[in-house]
């Protein structure tokens, strides 16, 4: 499979089909009805879908995990869907919308006769409900809070008009919509603190119900009965195909790998180099999308002692060999990064150059701050090893190697790295206490916001970056409906954020799934999570 090639995003008019993404799908075969059995949709069935992990939440607006994402996202609505291939928002629970000139207004009219698995109806208070309780998600609903920064007002116009106000232009707001993040709950729902939707789940619209979720062991989805209000996406009306769907959580990659091929599960999440010469052909197809958004790297708490000093942030910068990792641990088709963005992401900046393996330039930047070489290759200054701490959580097969060659890479000019591995669930709660000096992951977005998300100080600020011209950047590109301006300030973004190694680029993620030839129509989303809606099994 050969790499992607490098992307930039086209222009659409702004407002109207706005912050978008190209197409991402490079298939070693298709989710199509090209598979063995039945070349005709039918109903019935249950999929059954082995991840390998568990974030210990099933509430769509507080999760981050691609691998819970992909239950908890068939049991809620959004009010827009983004076209995954053209990168356009189009209806979904909204049937159209309106959008001022500056960008602080958007007006969303309600399809009429939606209903919520407990029979409540949607209505514009519903919306209102939603979309004022984002701000006590807490630590988990980062995502959610970060797309409503800034809002002035939430109002019900009318029983089926919704009316949100920003106090400052917010052209990513329509994306945002999109998102599962900003999927619409019930009015019971809302009423529940967050933990309680983390453990108990959420009453959605969705075209799936949660039946029952097991930590760490299953989810358990049953179909929605009387559904008829999907995404314009979508290709079949109505109710699903499936009947029930079954998300277990099996760790090993070589275990999920072992048991599509024995037809104990139907598809696998997280499929690992090792596995993919086993699993292509016959009777599996390997499914891949590069997912948009910030790559996987490290993240630096800029608040530590030691990664004060930017020398020794772009030393660690230009330590890592991002294509022996790519090469070595990733599946075929894996990117090493290029930006801060991954290159599927609209105004991404190539700064490949910034990113080049430097050992050398990487030695001589500690020596410049001091560090010098000891007898056993690490560095001291003032009788201090330098030693850092990379956290990091088991929700991809490629962490840890990945992390390994990385801990190699930085002792060869002289940086001791401890891996110090976390449960899943805690890694919210690691961003928000502080207390680490590089954690390993990633942000899915088909929207550049997503860098003010991460790194603006006027936000969570989880990695403690100092107030600079970056956060003048940030607010811009979120503020501006002038796309070329928009894309000026986001390259100014990404070359602050990697210039000053806020952030360690490594690689971009690549989603890669291995499906049973049997299940046809799984399809990715624009952020490269997967829609069941029209999945079949014959």
């Amino acid at each position: 499979m050969n790499a992607l090639p490098a992307f930039r995003a086209p222009r659409w008019a702004p407002l109207a089909a706005l912050l978008t993404t190209s197409v991402l799908l490079t298939a070693c075969g298709s989710g199509d009805d090209s598979g063995s059995g039945s070349s005709r949709p039918k109903s019935g069935g249950t999929l059954t879908f082995a991840v390998g992990s568990d974030a210990g939440c099933v509430d769509p607006q507080q999760v981050g995990s691609n691998e819970s994402i992909y239950s908890v996202r068939q049991t809620v609505d959004s009010l827009t869907d983004q076209d995954p291939r053209t990168g356009k928002i189009v209806p979904w629970l909204a049937k159209s919308w309106d959008i001022n000139a500056d960008a602080t207004e958007f007006t969303f009219h309600l399809r009429s006769g939606v209903t919520f698995s407990d029979g409540s109806r949607l209505t514009a208070q519903v919306v209102k409900d939603n979309l004022d309780a984002v701000p006590e998600l807490g630590a988990l609903g980062v995502l959610a809070q970060g797309y409503l920064s800034g809002v002035k007002s939430t109002t019900a116009v009318d029983p089926l008009t919704v009316k949100v106000t920003f106090k400052e232009p917010n052209t990513q707001f329509l994306q945002a919509t999109s998102t599962h993040s900003l999927g619409i709950e019930s009015s019971a729902s809302v009423k529940k603190t967050p933990q309680q939707k983390c453990s108990d789940g959420v009453i959605g619209s969705g075209p799936f119900v949660l039946k029952q979720y097991v930590q760490n062991q299953s989810i358990t989805l049953a179909k929605r009965t009387g559904y008829d209000w999907g995404s314009s996406l979508w290709s079949k009306k109505g109710e699903t195909y499936l009947d029930k769907l079954v998300f277990k959580v099996v760790p090993e990659a070589g275990v999920r790998a072992g048991s599509l091929q024995s037809g104990q599960v139907d598809a696998i999440s997280s499929v690992g180099k090792a596995n993919e010469a086993a699993l292509g052909g016959g009777q599996v197809t390997l499914l891949r999308r590069a997912n948009p958004g910030v790559v996987f790297g490290l993240g630096v708490n800029n608040s530590r002692p030691l990664l004060k000093d930017v020398k020794v942030r772009q030393a660690i910068l230009a330590a890592i060999d991002r294509k022996q990792i790519a090469d070595t641990v990733f599946p075929t088709g894996t990117q090493s990064a290029t930006s801060v963005l991954a290159h599927t992401t609209p105004d991404y900046t190539d700064l490949s150059s910034d990113l080049a393996f430097d050992a050398a330039k990487a030695k001589s930047l500690l020596e410049a701050a001091g560090w010098k070489a000891g007898s056993d290759g690490i560095r001291a200054k003032d009788g201090k090893e330098l030693s850092l701490t990379i956290s990091w959580f088991p929700n991809a097969a490629t962490n840890q190697p990945a992390l390994e060659l990385v801990q190699q890479q930085l002792k060869a000019v002289g940086i001791d790295v401890v891996l110090k591995q976390g449960q899943v669930s805690q890694f919210a709660t690691t961003l928000q206490g502080g207390d680490f000096d590089l954690v390993w992951g990633n942000v899915t977005r088909s929207d550049p916001d997503i860098l003010r998300t991460s790194f603006s100080t006027r936000l969570a600020n989880f990695y403690r970056l100092p107030a600079t011209s970056l956060d003048t950047a940030l607010s811009g590109q979120a503020a501006t409906t002038d796309t070329a301006k928009r894309e000026q300030l986001v390259d100014e973004a990404q070359k602050l954020i990697v210039q000053n190694a806020y952030n360690v680029p490594v690689v971009e993620l690549q989603t890669q799934l291995a499906v049973s030839k049997k299940v046809h129509s799984l399809d990715f989303d624009s952020g490269s999570r997967i829609q069941l809606h029209d999945t079949w099994i014959g």
